[in-house]
């Protein structure tokens, strides 16, 4: 599989480009069902962008469901607890580390102390447990990237308005190729840069 990067990276790109590829809907909807946690319905939506045929996945969530911060225990937790086969929990785990390694790294603290915000909510373990699922059906053995562009400008987070790159993504992309795209915005998110310095064998 090759990563073409031209506008970043994030975990509903990604699922989304796994779906245009081959990855049923329903059978990401029937491996997902074994994390057994509720409140979320999957939708992937036939669109053009700039007059190209794509794939919009996006992750509608029950306004009512229960949104706690979590720590990578209980996300862990989560994910041992599925029916999903163990190569797939081991590379989600193995993304949910990478997050909460850059995350301990920039906030000075311990990895098990981490609280996950965004990346604990229902949708990012659905988006994350997804793409591991995806490249797991899709039998993606060697994985291959574009240099990564980041974006520019600010954004706004838990924490305050950082400026892009935020520093979570800094840390997990030390040691890949960047390349600059002159676009205000955030272009490669946490979980995007998760993905990649996570699944990628080699950049080029």
């Amino acid at each position: 599989a090759y990563f073409d990067c031209f506008s970043g990276a994030s975990g509903d790109m990604i699922l989304g480009a796994c779906l245009g590829a081959g990855l049923a809907i329903d059978d990401l909807r029937k491996d997902l069902a074994g994390l057994r946690i509720e409140g979320y319905q999957l939708e992937a939506t036939p669109v053009r962008k700039q007059g190209f045929a794509a794939t919009q996945f996006d992750i509608q969530l029950d306004p009512a469901a229960h949104k706690p911060h979590r720590h990578l225990k209980h996300i862990r937790e989560i994910v041992e607890a599925s029916s999903l086969p163990q190569r797939v929990r081991d590379r989600a785990l193995d993304i949910f580390t990478r997050l909460a390694e850059a995350e301990a790294a920039v906030h000075g603290t311990a990895v098990e102390k981490v609280h996950f915000h965004e990346v604990g909510a229902i949708d990012s373990i659905v988006d994350i447990v997804g793409v591991a699922v995806g490249f797991d059906l899709l039998g993606a053995d060697l994985i291959i990237s574009s240099s990564v562009p980041t974006g520019r400008g600010q954004v706004k987070i838990d924490h305050g308005i950082c400026t892009v790159p935020t520093p979570g993504t800094v840390e997990l992309l030390k040691g890949i190729p960047l390349v600059d795209v002159p676009v205000e915005a955030e272009l490669t998110t946490p979980t995007g840069a998760a993905f990649l310095s996570t699944l990628v064998h080699r950049f080029g």
